[in-house]
């Protein structure tokens, strides 16, 4: 896996650090890595237009060392590559990728193929744009995406190749508005580790109240069927602290069609709770089906609460107190809020790592200000491992082992500072994820499990 890139901003956790250089043990791949967002779209097939191994890189870090999620239907292995060379950066490479398109076409059977562009065709400035549009006059399914690494990461090409499809595949709509149909934007495939199982639970909450979900990603999407009838929904519901909002502001001013924005993913019956009521709120649904829903799963969640409290009772001397997060806002935030509210463990560091675009760093902040009536936290945000684990270091966990919520890269800290990991984000290496869920009142029950069945292992 490769551990090594070259920063694109100084990180803010030490203000007085060098200001250039590469970054150990990174957290997000390449822009280019949103082929796999294009491969979570059942039966959609990215192909990139980058230099030979680019793409196989993106899908080992992202697919493969991130709780072995398998490649998918369109994603790893399948993806086709111009493998831009040496000829391609004199000459240009127009002709070999539209060379490229006319073979995946009688090859690969796919409902939408999306190109990403990676760093040699940006820089030398090949109109791939002109090229794709040649194929879409012909009407082949096929939208394009500029996503060479110098433009940002995965989280940044993300919304580049949700934009592209919205702008290219979807035509003008003027219809009728179908009122409960809600457009979901929440985790990024692949690169969160529990994104499948996270969305099933996100959508089964949603449908619990009456709602109808377009998931838009994954097994629970219906494909390019749930994306064509993006215009019809009633909103758009973003589920992060910033994600999303880039796609939903576009589809506000192409359809005129509202969104509704929630930066805290639930965890929990306490904010699984406030989430299902603003979002019934905010799509004008009864109150009084909605509180019979949640009735309904607080009184099985806390059923098994109520067994698991004699554990957290009597287990008392050998529990952690205090905590750290290591991870993208999204994931962050909502353990954040779970363990403080929920389970009444101390915060000792909070630390982002996706390099959120600095316009939404301010209202980040401010969501982990206000993580309960009385607990304000303030983050940090770095992208480098050496300067994380220094701050993990120096921080404050009192005289109990702390607990650490990272990735894979956090295993020699933990071990050095005798606490215990929970892998929770890229990359989950010591990690096999099917459909596990961490979200929702469900989610929350399989979270306590994985996180006490560890402490009681390292006690042992």
């Amino acid at each position: 896996m490769a551990i090594l890139a070259l920063k694109s901003r100084p990180t803010e956790i030490t203000p007085d650090a060098d200001k250039s250089g590469p970054i150990e043990l990174v957290r997000y791949v390449c822009a280019i890595g949103a082929m796999q967002s294009a491969a979570a779209i059942p039966r959609v097939v990215p192909i990139t237009h980058c230099g030979p191994g680019c793409a196989d890189k993106q899908y080992m870090n992202l697919a493969f060392y991130n709780g072995f999620q398998g490649s998918g239907y369109g994603g790893g292995p399948v993806v086709p590559s111009t493998n831009a060379s040496q000829r391609e950066v004199i000459f240009g490479g127009a002709d070999r990728l539209r060379e490229l398109i006319e073979s995946t076409q009688l090859v690969l059977d796919a409902d939408l193929f999306v190109v990403l562009t990676g760093c040699i065709p940006d820089l030398v400035g090949d109109d791939v744009g002109s090229v794709v549009r040649d194929f879409q006059k012909k009407g082949v399914p096929i939208v394009y995406a500029e996503t060479g690494g110098f433009r940002g990461n995965n989280f940044t090409g993300h919304e580049a190749v949700t934009q592209a499809i919205i702008e290219q595949y979807l035509g003008p709509w003027d219809g009728v508005r179908e009122q409960g149909l809600v457009n979901l934007w929440s985790l990024l495939p692949y690169q969160n580790t529990f994104w499948r199982g996270d969305l099933e639970e996100i959508k089964r909450l949603l449908e619990s109240i009456g709602l109808k979900v377009n998931v838009l990603f994954g097994p629970d999407s219906a494909g390019l069927s749930e994306w064509r009838n993006i215009p019809r929904a009633q909103f758009n519901l973003v589920l992060s602290p910033w994600l999303g909002l880039a796609t939903a502001q576009l589809l506000e001013e192409r359809y005129d069609q509202p969104y509704l924005h929630i930066p805290v993913l639930p965890i929990g019956a306490r904010q699984s709770g406030e989430f299902l009521r603003k979002v019934a709120e905010f799509a004008g649904l009864a109150a009084g089906p909605v509180e019979q829903v949640i009735a309904r799963e607080e009184t099985r969640y806390y059923n098994y609460i109520d067994g698991f409290t004699d554990f957290y009772s009597e287990y008392w001397w050998g529990l952690p107190a205090r905590f750290a997060v290591i991870g993208d806002s999204a994931y962050n935030l909502a353990l954040t809020k779970f363990l403080v509210t929920q389970l009444g463990l101390i915060p000792a560091k909070q630390i982002v790592t996706e390099d959120p675009p600095v316009e939404h760093r301010e209202a980040i902040r401010e969501q982990f200000r206000a993580i309960d009536h009385d607990v304000s936290v303030e983050i940090e945000f770095a992208e480098d491992s050496y300067l994380i684990h220094d701050a993990i270091r120096n921080a404050g966990f009192g005289h109990k082992p702390p607990i650490i919520f990272g990735t894979t890269w956090e295993r020699d800290l933990v071990k050095e500072m005798k606490g215990s990991l929970i892998e929770v984000g890229f990359p989950a290496s010591y990690e096999v994820v099917l459909s596990r869920s961490y979200v929702g009142y469900r989610g929350a029950l399989s979270l306590l499990e994985r996180i006490y069945s560890t402490v009681v292992s390292h006690s042992a």
